[in-house]
């Protein structure tokens, strides 16, 4: 069963009480945050100093291109990470892929805070920078998929929406605690100091992650969902060996596929204003580096009410129509954004990016339930994670280095609504045919019930 009103229970086992949930709920999204703090660090480090110091060239855009090209590659690999952990959390339970994954972006993000730039060990920095990306980027692809799982099937009826946000709180986190220690850095070092070694202190707090790792392999436990399903399959299959990824493939692809085209134009405009906008309103706007940081920092800080709001409103009125409201507002919002942006008035900057935010906090609160419910418990990992990682692998990571080769190519911030006016086009329509299952699989048990009755 893949439709959007496929259960995310269903099980005989013992309901948790409301203090694991709380504890369970808590670790999970500590987890998400800290797990995208690490993730987003490398994106402000990319538009502020990466190119200058791992990719040296005659070129500031190239140099940029450069970094930003390797700020793509960790989403490149984010699908490898959704597909190994999906697979095997699928098979052997939600927590050990969630600590591995933790563990792993925990140790990149600390090599990334300690390598040596170009100009002292060679071609051998950008080289060792691109495999430290790729690891976060498989570290990441397999977080969010245990995180939000660990979440939705702890979760009371009538609640998945709500708890799931929880999870989607870890990027507007990560975001503030990010451009914060960024802006820290800056404020307390000079222009030489920070490009020598004050933009590595971010990259140091991803030691913690391993604390978090360790807290949740000893202290939390596997989701009663997962557990379920486990004895059900166990006793269906006598032994027999099973591949969650292989029955996604083959069953279910198209679905993934949709998931995937409805969540592009969300992750890409999400990563367009946090860090190509960042890039292009500091190099060719020459806005000042900390105002823009600042704008970030506080736009983000109202995704925290928002993306909880959200999806406790989809718990009542349904996820497809919230998700569909915020699609809806990206395409209608995508030429006002880079007409206020373009007029270097730093008042308009937050605004435009300000009202973008809310759109993209109405459909990333529904979302993680949304993924959640289209596929059922034995292959929930792996499909739900698969089709987030291919939205952004073709939306958030090839935004940034898509909007710098629009503004070179065309000269004009319209190229880059234009970008975004397509995306959400895509996603309308994924979500229509999404809605039409979801409908065409209901009506046949609403018919049966107005017989019985």
């Amino acid at each position: 069963m893949d439709t959007a009103s496929s259960p995310l229970t269903g099980t005989t086992a013992a309901a948790p009480d409301d203090r694991n949930r709380r504890k369970v709920a808590t670790a999970a999204a500590l987890a998400s945050a800290v797990e995208w703090y690490d993730y987003f660090v490398f994106g402000i480090a990319a538009a502020l100093v990466l190119g200058d110091l791992y990719f040296p060239s005659g070129s500031s855009s190239a140099g940029v291109l450069a970094a930003f090209a390797t700020f793509a590659v960790g989403f490149l690999a984010r699908p490898v990470g959704g597909v190994i952990a999906g697979h095997f959390g699928d098979k052997h339970g939600r927590k050990p892929m969630l600590v591995l994954a933790l563990t792993m972006m925990g140790l990149a993000t600390t090599g990334i805070g300690l390598l040596p730039t170009y100009e002292t060990i060679g071609i051998a920095a950008p080289v060792l920078l691109v495999l430290f990306r790729v690891l976060q980027g498989i570290a990441v692809g397999a977080q969010w998929g245990g995180a939000m799982l660990m979440a939705t099937e702890y979760a009371p009826e009538g609640k998945r929406g709500l708890y799931g946000s929880l999870v989607q709180l870890g990027v507007p986190i990560g975001v503030v605690t990010a451009n914060t220690v960024f802006l820290v850095a800056g404020a307390t070092t000079s222009e030489s100091a920070f490009a020598s070694w004050g933009w590595r202190v971010p990259f140091f707090v991803g030691v913690l992650v391993l604390v978090l790792a360790w807290y949740i392999h000893t202290r939390v436990e596997e989701t009663p969902a997962f557990r379920e399903a486990e004895r059900a399959l166990a006793e269906q299959e006598k032994g027999a060996a099973r591949s969650p990824l292989r029955t996604i493939l083959t069953k279910h692809l198209g679905t993934v596929f949709l998931a995937g085209g409805s969540f592009a134009v969300n992750t890409a405009t999400f990563y367009i204003i946090i860090t190509g906008v960042l890039d292009y309103a500091t190099r060719e706007l020459e806005m000042e580096r900390s105002a823009v940081l600042t704008v970030s920092l506080c736009v983000s800080l109202t995704q925290l009410a928002l993306i909880p709001a959200s999806a406790a409103l989809s718990d009542r009125i349904g996820r497809l129509r919230i998700y569909a409201l915020g699609a809806v507002g990206l395409l209608v919002w995508a030429v006002p954004l880079f007409l206020l942006i373009d007029t270097k008035s730093l008042l308009w900057l937050a605004v435009g990016t300000f009202v973008t935010s809310c759109f993209l906090s109405i459909m990333y609160g529904p979302q993680a339930a949304l993924f959640a419910e289209l596929f059922t418990a034995e292959m929930r990992y792996t499909g739900a994670s698969l089709g987030y990682q291919i939205a952004a692998v073709f939306g958030g990571g090839l935004a940034p280095f898509m909007m710098v080769l629009l503004l070179e190519a065309t000269g004009t911030s319209m190229a880059v609504s234009a970008y975004i006016i397509g995306l959400a086009v895509i996603a309308l329509i994924s979500i229509k045919i999404l809605a039409n299952r979801a409908a065409a699989k209901a009506a046949p048990a609403e018919a049966a019930h107005a017989e019985a009755g």
